[in-house]
């Protein structure tokens, strides 16, 4: 071919050092977009992660409370704390005096069963104390988990 007939250069011809450069700059940015990927990944994979052993406790836990009423229904149970007991009546002096201070209810009976069921099966498998009362409080909602914990593991040092 005659020089007439090749197609005119744009610009000088680049080296293979300046292409080795660009072909490295662009490897690095997919690198960098591929660990954001992989971060992005590993966050959502530990949120539902997360929510799911929440779902799960939450299960857990009504499943031992449904055991544990199966096991001693409540209404066996009141029966025996109440059934037998006839109401009493208030001498004049104890009337004048008013209304005694509220007294927080007691828990139901299944739920402090189904709690100490689920503490003993977490102690058994080698769960710590702090691990413990987190579920009872999640699950349960116990704000003091220190007696049935003490029951279960011995005193806190």
């Amino acid at each position: 071919m005659s020089a007439a007939k090749r197609p005119p250069r744009e610009g000088p011809p680049a080296s293979a050092a300046d292409a080795a450069q660009r072909l490295a700059r662009i490897v690095d940015a997919a690198e960098q977009a591929a660990a954001s990927v992989i971060d992005d990944a590993e966050r959502q994979a530990q949120r539902e992660l997360d929510e799911a052993r929440d779902r799960a406790d939450r299960i857990v836990a009504e499943r031992l409370r449904e055991l544990a009423d199966e096991l001693d229904p409540p209404d066996r149970w009141s029966e025996r704390r109440g059934g037998h007991l006839k109401p009493v009546e208030l001498a004049p002096a104890e009337e004048e005096r008013g209304p005694e201070p509220e007294q927080p209810p007691a828990p139901r009976r299944s739920e402090s069963a189904g709690a100490r069921l689920l503490a003993t099966q977490m102690a058994v498998s080698g769960a710590g104390r702090d691990e413990i009362e987190a579920r009872l409080r999640s699950g349960f909602d116990i704000e003091d988990t220190s007696e049935i914990l003490d029951a279960i593991l011995g005193p806190e040092e």
